[in-house]
């Protein structure tokens, strides 16, 4: 599971990266083709829904209470 979750943080990096650089005019996923963006925008869509379902299982900060 541990390598799950690491190709799914990965695929949300290049997911924000993606947005920010969009933000200014500059989309690097839309350069790699058609279908290959497409495949990457999928695979960055499912990884935030796994991130969002199991993310407090895995993340040791969000287990520990505030002080």
């Amino acid at each position: 599971m541990k390598g799950l979750h690491m190709l799914t943080w990965i695929l949300l990096i290049v997911g924000g990266l993606n947005w920010g650089l969009s933000a200014l005019g500059w989309n690097v996923v839309d350069k790699l083709g058609s279908e290959l963006s497409t495949v990457i925008y999928i695979l960055v869509g499912l990884s935030a829904l796994y991130e969002l379902f199991t993310h407090k299982n895995s993340c040791k900060m969000c287990g520990q209470t505030m002080s």
